[in-house]
């Protein structure tokens, strides 16, 4: 498996790698935004975990790159999984195409899970949102037969 990570912050690369590495596992690290696409072109990743600020660039204008380049054949399909700053972040993540969001902190366990369910190993339709110490889930589906997922719960809702 090749996992692209997209993010300036080195502590993120060492959580992402110490998360998701292991001996068939390869990363490819992008400092900087403009940078993905190329990337993707020499080498398309299985994955890429995208950090919300990637240098002069962020992770919502590389997902729709991404997306854009797939739509008119440049680069086949990226999935992506998104590191976001807050909340609030997670409509424009959907927004953008992203597979799957987590809102920082993140935690090892948590990334795991969100990775294996962006690529398939868990067919459902959650993503996870980390907020504070609790992580709470969102689902579009009811989920699959999945005993490690995080029980659903119901994503409030603004008022008005």
């Amino acid at each position: 498996m090749h996992i692209l990570i997209g993010t300036d912050a080195d502590y993120v690369v060492n959580e992402v790698k110490a998360a998701l590495g292991g001996p068939d596992v390869s990363f490819t690290v992008c400092r900087n935004g403009r940078a993905v696409t190329d990337a993707v072109v020499q080498r398309p990743p299985d994955l890429a975990v995208l950090d919300l600020q990637i240098g002069s660039m962020g992770a919502m204008a590389v997902c729709m790159g991404l997306r854009l380049d797939e739509s008119s054949g440049r680069l086949p399909h990226v999935r992506v999984l998104m590191l976001l700053d807050r909340r609030a972040d997670v409509h424009l993540a959907k927004r953008c195409g992203a597979e799957e969001w987590l809102i920082k902190p993140i935690d090892a366990l948590t990334l795991k899970r969100a990775a294996r369910r962006v690529m398939g190993v868990v067919s459902t339709a959650q993503s996870l949102v980390r907020t504070g110490a609790a992580a709470t889930v969102a689902t579009e589906e009811p989920a699959a037969d999945d005993s490690d997922a995080a029980t659903p719960e119901e994503v409030p809702q603004p008022p008005g």
